[in-house]
């Protein structure tokens, strides 16, 4: 998805390509999170292409710091998120991965909790505006709802509303993650008392610790990250 969305946009400018190019979606990968977004499943993609009305909505573009620690631009139609989410988009691929997605990308949670330790990241949503410090655990920046094989980490989020939802996860201890994470997986994300969300149309993430990125799923780089919403930048076709 990532590669086709950035397909549709002209690189340096970020303007459409073909301006009267939409974009169907089959969902045949292993997360499905978009899709979730849009009423999309396996059952009823083809009629959606061949029936569903084409709308606009929004994307991010993601400006970060590459694996060859130069400066890079990336848009992305889903999330973005850092911390645990980087991490875990690196080991998301594993032998559970033909069986569930989401059973992948549970163990991948699992895995990269083990082994990555408490982060600590400074956000400054819309020009400073609300400047944060959080050790945390992980940060979504939400255009759609879901993100590792069904996690509502945006529950909230629209995709055409001009806006992100960020989330924020602090920092948990083993044992709070497990016993958190029929929460932390639901809906209900924001009932447990160690997330926060924001809105915001500019999100800048910065931390003196090296903080892996994933966006939309793919693991490309590391903080300091910069995410700005262009709204209404591609026509997606969907019920």
């Amino acid at each position: 998805m990532n590669e086709v969305v950035n397909g549709f946009l002209d690189p340096p400018t970020g303007n459409p390509l073909r301006p009267g190019a939409a974009l169907g979606i089959l969902p045949l990968g292993t997360g499905g999170d978009f899709r979730r977004s849009l009423g999309i499943d396996s059952r009823n993609a083809i009629d959606v292409l061949a029936a569903g009305a084409a709308r606009r909505i929004d994307l991010g573009k993601a400006r970060f710091m590459g694996f060859d620690n130069a400066m890079h631009t990336r848009y992305f139609i889903n999330v973005a998120s850092f911390g645990m989410g980087g991490e875990v988009a690196a080991r998301s691929h594993n032998f559970l991965s033909p069986v569930s997605g989401k059973a992948a990308f549970l163990f991948a949670t699992l895995e990269a909790f083990l082994k990555c330790g408490r982060k600590r990241v400074r956000l400054a949503l819309d020009d400073g505006i609300g400047s944060h410090s959080f050790p945390v655990t992980n940060v979504a920046v939400g255009n759609g709802r879901y993100h590792g094989g069904g996690m509502h980490v945006c529950p909230k989020a629209q995709i055409d509303d001009g806006a992100f939802d960020v989330t924020v996860i602090e920092y948990l201890r083993m044992h709070e993650l497990v016993a958190g994470l029929p929460t932390l997986y639901s809906e209900n994300l924001y009932r447990h008392r160690k997330t926060h969300l924001f809105r915001a149309r500019r999100v800048l993430a910065e931390s003196d610790e090296t903080v892996l990125i994933e966006i939309d799923g793919e693991p490309l780089g590391m903080l300091p990250l910069e995410i700005t919403v262009l709204p209404g930048a591609i026509r997606v076709v969907y019920p």
